[in-house]
């Protein structure tokens, strides 16, 4: 059996949810709580899904996300409920997913490559990170990024590793500065406007515990001695247990009052270079080498010695799309 270095995602067909953000009407002053006035006209996102998406069970505790944003920041606020409230990780930039956390993925450019990660858990330690590109594509953690003017915040309705107590929930505000953000897109990099999209994900990392004298302990797997496998919840799903595959990450549009946008269609044929993709890595592992023939109707596969480069008309036909063998997407003229 092959062991693929690129798996397929098991996504019947390319719907990412989209969400409209809309502009805050006042500054933030960041408590952890989302029932005040800043937040009432955000709508939530979706209930968060198990991150391999459909046939999969749902969760068993809710989760959903809000976001705004106004000439200098983005601010997102996300409410966890479940009983099970608890953190121990307390230095920040180390792995925060060792506790459960909350967690936000940003491509601004939706190419797939150069994307921001944060995570933060129930004591509001953080960890702010780059990725250069996926870790499938060989890319690489930037642990020394860190988002310029930061700000988070945590309330909690309950208590923090007390099991008995009368827990209910716990949420977050965050607040991340555009001027680090835009970082993720290089030189020449603009404040978004109405109508712009970027590619975003939230996720939810929740451990299955058991309660003993002691408080919370990750509930151990008798067959490996080892912690069972943490449980995925995110906004949209990935069709695999991996949260690095920014092309399946949700629209978020920056918009006014009343409007709304629509996933455009450029972004429906990004996708069908990613299929191509997908399959000429497999190719690759099964065979040794890429393939000219893989079948994509227009779409023009170029090889060159271990590289390839897949390629299509825009959906307006003035420029070509672009998906390289690393994954990156790019536009350009013909």
């Amino acid at each position: 059996m092959v062991n693929y270095r690129i798996p397929e995602p098991r996504i019947a067909r390319f719907a990412p949810p989209v969400y409209q953000c809309r502009r805050a009407r006042g500054p933030l002053v960041l408590d952890g709580s989302l029932d005040k006035a800043f937040w009432k006209d955000a709508p939530w996102t979706e209930l968060f899904r198990d991150i391999e998406g459909e046939g999969k069970a749902a969760p068993r505790f809710q989760t959903r996300a809000k976001v705004l944003w106004d000439d200098g920041a983005l601010y997102i606020g996300a409410e966890l409920r479940g009983t099970e409230i608890w953190g121990h990780v307390t230095q920040r930039d180390t792995v925060i997913f060792r506790d459960n956390d909350f967690e936000i993925f940003i491509d601004p450019d939706s190419d797939t490559h150069v994307y921001a990660e944060f995570e933060m858990n129930v004591l509001n330690t953080v960890w702010d990170l780059l990725l250069t590109k996926p870790y499938r594509d060989g890319g690489r953690p930037i642990n020394s990024f860190d988002i310029k003017g930061l700000e988070s915040a945590v309330a909690v309705e309950g208590e923090i590793n007390r099991p008995r107590a009368d827990n209910r929930r716990w949420s977050v505000e965050v607040k991340m500065p555009f001027e680090s953000l835009l970082e993720c897109c290089g030189q020449g990099a603009a404040l978004p406007r109405p109508g712009d999209f970027w590619r975003v994900n939230f996720s939810r990392v929740q451990w299955p515990v058991d309660i003993t004298e002691n408080g919370y302990e990750k509930r151990i797997n008798p067959a490996t001695g080892k912690p069972c496998p943490e449980d995925n919840w995110v906004w949209a799903p990935t069709g695999l247990v991996n949260i690095h595959y920014p092309e399946l990450w949700g629209f978020l549009f920056f918009c006014r009052e009343d409007e709304t946008f629509t996933i455009p269609p450029d972004e429906y044929l990004k996708w069908e270079l990613r299929r191509v993709y997908y399959r000429e890595h497999a190719i690759f592992d099964e065979t040794g080498a890429f393939s000219p023939d893989v079948q994509a109707d227009g779409i023009d596969i170029e090889l060159s010695g271990r590289d390839f480069t897949l390629s299509c008309p825009s959906s307006d036909g003035k420029t070509r799309l672009l998906l390289r063998r690393d994954g990156l997407v790019e536009r350009v003229y013909q």
